[in-house]
Parts: structure tokens; C-alpha cells; sequence
């Protein structure tokens, strides 16, 4: 289990009760705990102290619970904090739509206080792994293809250059959109390492829920669908531009199956892989200049 002792857990809960007991029990395992008996109160708390968790009730007096989460999912300091809702409403549709919302968790009320302390163990430690593993990923992560080949191809004396050649490495494919340039530079600098859309969400402090639904809005697609067209635009330029198998261009962007680098590429090109580079080379050949 994670170390309690530093870890602050906001309880939204209207009915005293309840939440006084949930309190006094984090409390006695090593929690600072934060209490709010209304959806406003604890959105005012979680935004001004930013708890590493919140368990929240939905039906509430001012502010439901679903408000509360979609509300904190929207500001980029309480986008990521863990969620979970305790609630006397278990149906199919409640749980659907706290999921949907990007709830991490939804505990049905009666639940012990050893059920609570498990969930909340199991979100700090999910939370903690996926910080630490996107730092250690990154942190030494290269910032570039790993084809390193000039843009020139260079066979028996001719020097192959085109500017389609060059438009396809060098013209970025984002749209310039200043509140999403950090998940594109972010993209852009790791496309090729085999990033999800969970990786851009860590790496620019969004729930995944909530990153999708912004991308989507602001851009018309998802943040998978920006990965996949970067990927796409470097292997029109690496099939074109050097003589590397189709396997290793695909697992040098990111892809573990070449079969799913094959599948994404037909999808956008409408041709396999091979097939492209066979018809592009020899488009690129009427642009030959002898050296």
C-alpha cells in the first residue's frame, strides 16, 4: 500500500454520519483529510487544496456529484486527481455515466471502511505507477525518428531530392491550435516510442476522459487519431527516402506488429506499405538530379 502519511483525501458527503465516520477512519490510517457536506463546499475545497484523491456522493444539495467531477476534469490542476464516487445508487445507467465522466472508481454505499481504504490504496498506487513510469519513459527518451538518414538519398552517384520529399518530413501535420500545442509537441517529440493516448494525458496533466473530449471539440479529431497521422506522415517519408524493410520502419514508429502498421497505413494511403513506396520511388525518380 502506498504511504499514507503525505497523501491529503477530500470527502464530499452531505450526509454527517457517513462522512464524519469515513473521516475518522483515514485519519486513524495516517490520511490528512479534507470534509465538505455539499458539492459546492467540496468543489471549492478540491480547488484550493488540491487533495491527491477525492470520494465524493452524487446526490447532493447545490451541486451533484456528477458536476463536481465534470467540473474539476475541466481545470488542468484537479484534471488528473483520482475520483471516486460513493454512492446508495447502483444502477447500470449511474455507473455508465460516472465512467463516461471519468470517475476512476464507484463504490456502492454500505461499504466497509476496509472496502474505501482498498480502492483508495489501489487508485494512489495506479495514480503513482503510471507518474513514475512516464517520467522514466521519457526523461531519456530521443527526440528524434530512429532513421537518421538525411533527407537526400544517395545511390550510384545520383542524389534523389524532391519536394514532396521534404514537405513530408519537415511540414508539421498538427493545425495550429494554441491551447493544444503542448499535446501536439508532445506528440510530435514521441510519436515514434508507441504512445496511447493515457501517456499525452500524464504527460500534460489531463484525465484521458477529458483530454479526448477537449481534442475532439477543438480539433474534429482524437488525440489516438493525431498519433496515427504523425506515425503515417513519417512512414510515407521513411518509405520514400530509404531502403529499410516495412518491419523496421514500423517498429521504428512505435508499432510492436507489423501487420497493425500495415492495416493503419492501407487505412490512410489506400495502398500497403510496399505498394506505395514502389509507386512513390518512382515518382520521386523523374525529379533525379545528377550530382
Amino acid at each position: 500500500m502506498m504511504s499514507e502519511s503525505s497523501k491529503k483525501i477530500l470527502v464530499i458527503e452531505d450526509d454527517n454520519v457517513t462522512r464524519n465516520l469515513y473521516l475518522k477512519g483515514l485519519e486513524a490510517k495516517g490520511f490528512d483529510t479534507i470534509g465538505a457536506d455539499n458539492g459546492l463546499a467540496g468543489l471549492h475545497q478540491a480547488q484550493k487544496r488540491i487533495p491527491d484523491l477525492v470520494i465524493c456522493d452524487i446526490t447532493m444539495p447545490d451541486m451533484d456529484g456528477y458536476n463536481v467531477l465534470t467540473t474539476l476534469r475541466q481545470d488542468p490542476l484537479t484534471a488528473i486527481i483520482p475520483f471516486i464516487f460513493l454512492t446508495g445508487s447502483s444502477t447500470r445507467a449511474d455507473v455508465r455515466k460516472a465512467m463516461e465522466l471519468g470517475a476512476d472508481d464507484y463504490l456502492s454505499k454500505p461499504s466497509t471502511l476496509d472496502e474505501l481504504l482498498r480502492a483508495i490504496a489501489t487508485r494512489l498506487e495506479k495514480q503513482a505507477n503510471l507518474q513514475y513510469w512516464c517520467a522514466m519513459k521519457f526523461e531519456k527518451a530521443p527526440k528524434s525518428s530512429a532513421f537518421t538518414d538525411d533527407t537526400t538519398a544517395i545511390a550510384g552517384g545520383v542524389a534523389v531530392v524532391s519536394d514532396q520529399e521534404v514537405n513530408i518530413s519537415s511540414k508539421s501535420i498538427f493545425p495550429c491550435i494554441p491551447q493544444l500545442k503542448e499535446v501536439f509537441d508532445f506528440i510530435e517529440a514521441h510519436y515514434h516510442e508507441g504512445i496511447t493516448l493515457c501517456d499525452v494525458a500524464v504527460a500534460v496533466g489531463y484525465s484521458s476522459a477529458y483530454l479526448t473530449n477537449r481534442v475532439k471539440e477543438t480539433s474534429g479529431e482524437t488525440v489516438n487519431c493525431w498519433i496515427v497521422k504523425r506515425r503515417m506522415a513519417e512512414a510515407c517519408f521513411l518509405l520514400q527516402n530509404n531502403n529499410e524493410t516495412v518491419e523496421k520502419i514500423a517498429k521504428a514508429l512505435g508499432y510492436q506488429d507489423v501487420s497493425h502498421f500495415s492495416r493503419q497505413f492501407r487505412q490512410h494511403h489506400g495502398l500497403p506499405p510496399q505498394a506505395w513506396r514502389k509507386e512513390h520511388q518512382l515518382v520521386s525518380q523523374k525529379q533525379v538530379k545528377l550530382w
